[in-house]
């Protein structure tokens, strides 16, 4: 089983990176879940969801505690959050920054790739210039980084659950997995 938890802010469309996530798994033959961990959080406040991907039935009904993978919306969070706790080693820090994946120093126990998502928001106008939408972005990252699932499935689920920009979304995806910056 391939555990992912999401690491953002409200607002940010955490939730639905997750959603989205676990909808394409599923288009590809996987047994999926995903779900949020919140309480009465409101815009800006960290939030967390979570994906769990398989080829067998999920039994589960938990937490990750114990990621495979972590997919940071806001790279704020490194600093007032543990975000990697628990992350097993050698796993992806897929982060959306414009900061080269080596400035955040945590290559010497997982592989970390960035994406300037936020720039690529503005670009495709997807939300407001102060709070930009990011998770159709950094799920492109995630795509490219992790190889778990396939850009065209992807491009399918998003276009298929956004409600609006259907278009600007599947060109952020396909944009942020051409740009995304991998440690080499």
């Amino acid at each position: 089983m391939i555990e992912i938890r999401f690491h953002g802010r409200g607002g940010q469309g955490v939730v639905i990176a997750s959603e989205v996530l676990a909808d394409t798994a599923f288009r590809e033959g996987k047994r999926v879940q995903s779900f949020p961990a919140f309480g009465v959080e409101r815009r800006g406040a960290p939030v967390m969801a979570f994906t769990r991907m398989d080829e067998r039935p999920i039994r589960l009904r938990c937490q990750i505690y114990e990621p495979d993978h972590i997919v940071i919306l806001d790279p704020t969070l490194l600093d007032v959050l543990d975000v990697t706790a628990g992350l097993k080693e050698g796993g992806w820090v897929v982060l959306n920054s414009a900061d080269p994946p080596d400035s955040f120093g945590l290559h010497d126990r997982f592989r970390v790739g960035t994406v300037d998502a936020n720039h690529i928001a503005f670009k495709y106008r997807l939300g407001p210039r102060n709070a930009p939408i990011v998770n159709t972005s950094i799920l492109g990252a995630f795509a490219r980084f992790t190889g778990l699932v396939g850009l065209e499935p992807l491009c399918q689920a998003v276009h298929d659950a956004v409600p609006v920009r259907h278009k600007e979304n599947v060109q952020a995806v396909r944009e942020a997995y051409e740009s995304a910056v991998l440690l080499a």
